[in-house]
């Protein structure tokens, strides 16, 4: 059963399978979160854990042992515990068990929080090391927003001025390759076109917040993402939606050693502490 929290402002429901949000509507009941079209894209807003992208064979090296992870992880496919929930917040979260342990061989806790500050819904991801051994695990957000009009009918504009390149996809891996798509500036136009092979995916970036906005006016979605490294844009071309996707971590390159202490953007949680970062998002206009 999806939980529903709320305020003046904002309607926001969460299922608890992945913790993925179900619904965000305003107070005039309008729907701003993509709601799972499968002729496009049948999810809505998955959460990325603990691994963000994909891996070499979808393999991974720890201690001399071989371990396979999906794709993203596998945190959307399992129910998550309400642990606290409240008229305006809810919190849910995974451990580990005997099915995480074969393919992920860490004890952990992996919260999401979720709460409404006026117009502005924050996220909370938070990785409890449960183990003796240090962690490796990464995060990430893949919220997607509801474009009616198609991708290029929207513009991009970050915090601060960028220099902006995109690396290259090799399937579900990245390979050396950049694209330049803004050589200096805060606004990037969308192109359907540059959602032809992949995603946006930016490894240097500046800001620690981008708007979503409605070339000429109306719709904005604003995401702020402190302490967040990497910023991914994915939608398929001419669909009626954008996500915008904070990203604590980065999909194998075709070049790396498989080894997950060694993997590019890994998170690593020392024995017995705990990991957080917080996204929130608000709508504009």
């Amino acid at each position: 059963m999806n939980q529903i929290i709320k305020n003046d402002f904002l309607t926001v429901a969460v299922d608890p399978l992945g913790a993925q949000l179900a619904s965000i509507k305003d107070q005039a009941g309008t729907e701003h979160l993509w709601q799972g079209d499968p002729a496009y894209w049948a999810d809505r807003a998955p959460v990325l854990f603990p691994i963000v992208g994909g891996l070499i064979k979808d393999q991974y090296e720890l201690d001399g042992a071989t371990y396979t992870l999906p794709k993203h992880g596998f945190a959307k496919k399992m129910v998550f515990e309400v642990t606290d929930k409240s008229a305006d917040s809810v919190s849910m979260a995974i451990k580990d068990d005997a099915n995480t342990r074969t393919i992920y061989p860490f004890a952990f806790c992996f919260t999401v929080k979720f709460q409404l500050l006026g117009k502005q819904l924050a996220i909370t991801y938070t990785i409890e090391n449960k183990s003796a051994t240090t962690q490796y695990a990464s995060f990430g957000a893949h919220e997607g927003f509801n474009c009616p009009e198609g991708p290029e009918a929207y513009e991009l504009r970050f915090e601060q001025e960028e220099k902006l390149a995109t690396c290259g996809v090799d399937g579900n891996l990245l390979n050396n390759e950049l694209t330049p798509v803004l050589e200096k500036g805060a606004v990037l136009p969308l192109k359907n076109s540059y959602f032809e092979i992949d995603a946006l995916i930016f490894t240097t970036i500046r800001s620690q917040a981008v708007t979503l906005a409605k070339r000429g006016g109306g719709r904005a979605v604003r995401v702020d993402f402190p302490g967040v490294p990497y910023l991914a844009i994915w939608t398929r071309p001419s669909a009626p939606f954008v996500c915008i996707e904070p990203w604590c971590g980065l999909p194998d390159e075709t070049v790396s050693s498989g080894k997950i202490a060694e993997k590019r953007g890994i998170m690593a949680v020392p024995a017995g502490e705990t990991l957080h970062r917080t996204h929130t998002i608000t709508f504009e206009g």
